[in-house]
Order: structure tokens, then C-alpha cells, then sequence
């Protein structure tokens, strides 16, 4: 379980902040996901919900060398949402997931702290 949770912190909070080049402020768009993404409980759907909004909407404003990042960190989301709070079905995504999403965050968090200058917690 502390698996789950340690990957879903990275991907709340470390898809949280990064940087623009493709359209719209980056940066911004980052610091509201991670406002969003901030003491997330991935059990709770709604919550999950939110910050998949905002991970979409970083995703419009995220540099190309990030877009494909972006989509495994979407997908994830979208799964642990639809998991709808099941603890068996979260344990199991971060189980199947955890080597897709792991580098996509690393990619995140160093594009973060590179271009916007946030250290994303837990990442």
C-alpha cells in the first residue's frame, strides 16, 4: 500500500510543476496542478477527478520533449479514478503502472526544477 501511495504522491504532486514552451504558462498551469494535486488521497474519486482536469490542462501547455510524459501520467490517473477508491485495484495499477510512471515523473520533476524552478515534494 505504501507503494500506491508513494506513486501516487509522484503523480499528483510530481506532475505538478513544470515549465511552458507550447502554448500557455506552463509554469502557472504546474503551480495550480500542484495546489490541486497537494494532500490528494487517490481513494477519493472526486479529488482524483480534479487534479486529472489539471494534469490535462498542463498537458495543453507542456513543452513537446513532455507531451508523451504527460499522457502516461494522464492514463494513470484516469485509472486510479476509475478504481473509484478500491484499494486492491489502486495496489494492482501502481503494481502494472509503476514502470511507465516512474520515469515520466522523473522526466517532470527534472523539467520542473530545471525551467520553473519547483522542487516537486516526494517525487
Amino acid at each position: 500500500m505504501r507503494k500506491v501511495a508513494a506513486i501516487a504522491a509522484a503523480v499528483t504532486i510530481g506532475a505538478g510543476v513544470l515549465t511552458a514552451c507550447s502554448g500557455g504558462d506552463y509554469c502557472g498551469d504546474m503551480k495550480n496542478y500542484v495546489d490541486t494535486a497537494k494532500n490528494l488521497d487517490v481513494k477519493d474519486s472526486d479529488a482524483v477527478g480534479k487534479m486529472l482536469d489539471q494534469a490535462k490542462k498542463v498537458s495543453k501547455s507542456a513543452p513537446d520533449d513532455l507531451k508523451d510524459d504527460w499522457k502516461v501520467v494522464i492514463d494513470y490517473a484516469e485509472k486510479a479514478k476509475d478504481a473509484n477508491g478500491d484499494t486492491t485495484k489502486l495496489t494492482e495499477l501502481a503494481k502494472n503502472d509503476a514502470s511507465k510512471i516512474t520515469p515520466a515523473m522523473d522526466a517532470i520533476t527534472k523539467q520542473a526544477k530545471d525551467t520553473c524552478k519547483i522542487d516537486i515534494p516526494n517525487s
